[in-house]
């Protein structure tokens, strides 16, 4: 049995339909990603999953229980990580673990091997004793991360786990998150809008406007991309269109000044599209199918366009209705 199971989900907030009748499900001590845009769904969904937001309609079930009607043991069965930290600055991350633990009703005669076990997983036991506010911002998410384990969950959601890291930090996070199915026996939902990082999953959704557009392994997503993915700087892109629509029988569209056009042997393809296309190329470059690929055949945007457009609007209309309600 599948250790989360998605059934119609749908979430409203006034006129804004935030989550459009999802379905899906996650094997247990599997890392799934929830891949989206800012503003896409992926939020509410897990709100709605960790019983901090009721749908309008439909089920969600975490280890065979109800996210509605038995919201005491999911909460039990649960861990997460909040995009923004919710650690307490003025403890130090050894009585922050702590604090959580009683929290959790973990037995008094395990909490010092328990917070003891996660701080040395993240690399942090050394720093136990310093207060939190000492902390950089990739120490905060490890502690995090963390803390989400001191009461052993089935599941461990991350919501965005890496927004804001610099990059080293980003990685050395990612480090300690793809050992955990093995190694904390947890299941791990994930949600990102960086492609990369959604690499590590072995099972993606891709959720756009709410509505889920396409899923399976990162594998299986972006064969359906089709091939490669070469990429073209030209000095007129409107005639090298033209030109490579009658060489080619092929559709190149453009993002970011770019031209780019998808076939299956871009190496055998380029030096032909130099001959015909001649003074006008200024650059050429080979991408090999990526997850930004599939999100741009799927949406005919890339993510990162997504993220700015309609935010505000989303955010304006969520906060009015909860005024309302």
């Amino acid at each position: 049995m599948p250790i989360i199971r998605v059934e119609n989900l749908t979430k409203k907030f006034g006129n804004i339909t935030a989550v459009d009748n999802i379905s899906f499900e996650v094997e247990e001590g599997t890392i799934f990603g929830f891949l989206g845009p800012n503003g896409a769904g992926k939020t509410t969904t897990i709100n709605i999953l960790c019983t901090l937001l009721s749908p309008t309609s439909g089920r969600a079930f975490i280890n065979g229980h109800d996210c509605m009607k038995e919201s005491a043991k999911v909460r039990k069965d649960i861990g997460i990580v909040f995009q923004d930290t919710t650690l307490d600055k003025d403890l130090t991350a050894y009585e922050n673990l702590v604090f959580h633990a009683y929290l959790y009703s973990v037995k008094k005669s395990e909490i010092k091997e328990r917070v003891g076990d996660a701080l040395k997983f993240v690399g942090l036991y050394e720093r136990k004793d310093d207060l939190v506010k000492k902390y950089s911002g990739g120490m905060k998410r490890r502690l995090e991360v963390a803390r989400g384990l001191i009461h052993r969950p089935k599941v461990l959601f991350l919501d965005e786990p890496t927004l804001g890291l610099d990059p080293q930090s980003r990685t050395n996070l990612w480090e300690f998150i793809t050992e955990l199915p093995e190694k904390h026996n947890v299941t791990v939902f994930m949600t990102t809008h960086y492609m990369e990082e959604a690499e590590v999953c072995k099972r993606i959704a891709i959720i756009d406007n709410g509505k889920i557009i396409a899923e399976g392994s990162p594998e299986e997503l972006k064969k359906t991309v089709g091939g490669d993915v070469i990429y073209l700087k030209t000095t007129d892109n409107k005639k090298s269109k033209e030109e490579i629509k009658k060489v080619f029988g092929l559709e190149a569209k453009e993002k970011d000044g770019e031209l780019y056009i998808t076939t299956l042997r871009g190496d055998a393809c380029i030096p032909e599209l130099i001959r015909a296309l001649a003074d006008m190329v200024v650059s050429v470059r080979l991408q090999r199918p990526t997850l930004n690929d599939v999100f741009l055949k799927l949406t005919g945007k890339a993510i990162r366009e997504e993220e700015a457009t309609g935010m505000d609007t989303i955010k304006e209309e969520v906060r009015a209705y909860r005024r309302r309600h």
